[in-house]
């Protein structure tokens, strides 16, 4: 089923499945994109600044971009306008995060009257409910086919 402009509403919360991080994948991903010894080397890790080995930021909302993809069904795809992010806390080995998004506002454009624009609010949280990241993203939503 796939969504469009005019079947959102402000509260409209979608939860994601949960998804285990883990060493490998967190080195992997580090060593390919940000290889920082707190993110590729769990030795040096823990005697920096996480005290152990974290996962990139930038891992964490690729998780979280491929977590969307599949609980929002918008049609034709999440599309970003913009976006702000924050890492509230360090992902860890082993942390399930799972995210929860909601529909905070919708705007309809005035010069394309076939899309609208959805201010949506993602919590990444961990297995204990605490969010590791929090993105607002504007989304470019289209409107229902006539």
């Amino acid at each position: 089923m796939s969504l469009y402009f005019d079947d959102l509403t402000p509260g409209l919360r979608f939860t994601s499945r949960p998804v285990t991080m883990s060493a490998d994948e967190i080195i992997g991903f580090a060593r390919a994109y940000d290889p920082q010894p707190f993110h590729t080397d769990p030795e040096a890790a823990a005697d920096g600044f996480f005290a152990g080995l974290a996962a990139s930021g930038w891992h964490t909302a690729a998780t979280t971009m491929r977590l969307m993809v599949e609980s929002v069904p918008i049609a034709g795809g999440l599309i970003g306008a913009s976006v702000e992010i924050s890492w509230t806390r360090p992902v860890r080995p082993g942390d399930e995060l799972v995210a929860v998004s909601e529909v905070l506002e919708l705007m309809p454009s005035r010069s394309k009257p076939e899309r609208g624009m959805a201010v949506v609010r993602t919590e990444t949280r961990d297995r204990s409910g605490q969010a590791v990241q929090v993105i607002i993203c504007k989304m470019v939503v289209p409107r229902r086919p006539v």
